[in-house]
């Protein structure tokens, strides 16, 4: 069974990142799987806001999961 976000969201990056997370933590979804398959668990009607805040953060949509959820730090 497919479970939908509920509306209404704004769906921020970091809103984004939480939901994919906790997607691959409850095994749903895996880390190498492509970002756009994220569309299966946000209303239709919500995904074009989505793949919007995506872009501005330069993430694209065949990206990786893993991609959404790694840190980078950068240290001297």
């Amino acid at each position: 069974m497919v479970k939908v976000i509920k509306s209404p969201i704004t769906y921020t990056v970091d809103v984004i990142k939480e939901e994919a997370a906790r997607l691959v933590k409850e095994r749903i979804l895996h880390q190498q799987q492509p970002i756009y398959t994220l569309c299966k668990y946000i209303p239709a009607r919500e995904w074009p806001s989505v793949e919007c805040e995506l872009e501005r953060h330069d993430f694209l949509l065949r990206d990786s999961i893993i991609d959404l959820l790694s840190k980078e730090e950068w240290r001297d």
